[in-house]
């Protein structure tokens, strides 16, 4: 009896000795080679890693901003994100007057549409409203009445004036791209042409066909309805 209870107790530690030794086995098997330590400490190899760490993170941010910021479902959010970076990106705070232009098309700087004058007359109110010292040029030297109204901005350049103060210039560019309008504006010191401010801004209007944006769609097909002869 005493045999059997010895024999049956070394079979078990036998097992458990051979189960212990194909674990360390395996382990080592799979075990992660450590890094070059030579490498690791390298001061060349620890600067280039630090620049790689600190680039992610700005990638992460401008990840964020493109998320967030930059991509807009709808023409308010557009411009207002145009006006928010405007505002935010300021290099140099100044209370010269600031007058815009329209946005043209970015191929053709002297082409707008009504589009391009929506986007501009709406920075107006933005950047009025926070703080930008927005001047009108448009104004006429006089009040002009018909029986349809009163008017006093203008685009005849008969009726303006000669000269302007001198000012920051915004001027902005639009490029239409498949499903979306993409923006850019900028705020121009217009002796030094120096860049005071600028923003961008994507308008993704997921539409097919953005003709229906820029008025601009071609004319339906018409069939001409003739006699028939015999």
């Amino acid at each position: 009896m005493l045999k059997s209870f010895i024999k049956t107790c070394l079979s078990v530690s036998a097992v458990a000795l051979l189960a212990t030794g194909c674990t360390a086995i395996n382990n080592n098997n799979t075990t992660t080679p450590s890094l070059n330590t030579n490498a690791q400490f390298d001061p060349s190899v620890q600067k280039e890693n630090k620049k790689v760490q600190v680039t992610k993170e700005f990638l992460k941010v401008a990840q964020d901003k493109q998320y967030h910021v930059t991509t807009q479902n709808s023409l308010e959010g557009t411009i207002d994100s145009l006006a928010t970076q405007m505002m935010r990106n300021t290099k140099v705070p100044s209370n010269r007057p600031v007058l815009f232009t329209s946005f043209v098309r970015l191929d053709n700087l002297k082409k707008t549409t009504e589009f391009g004058r929506v986007i501009s007359e709406s920075l107006i109110n933005e950047l009025s409203n926070r703080g930008f010292n927005v001047i009108e040029f448009r104004g006429q030297l006089n009040v002009s009445i018909d029986d349809k109204g009163e008017y006093f901005i203008s685009r005849d350049i008969g009726k303006l004036k000669d000269k302007i103060p001198n000012t920051y210039v915004v001027v902005g560019t639009y490029s239409r791209q498949y499903g979306k309008v993409v923006l850019n504006a900028r705020v121009i010191d217009n002796i030094s042409g120096r860049i005071i401010s600028s923003s961008r801004a994507i308008y993704q209007h997921n539409k097919r066909n953005d003709c229906v944006i820029f008025k601009d769609c071609k004319p339906p097909r018409t069939i001409s309805i003739v006699k028939e002869t015999k």
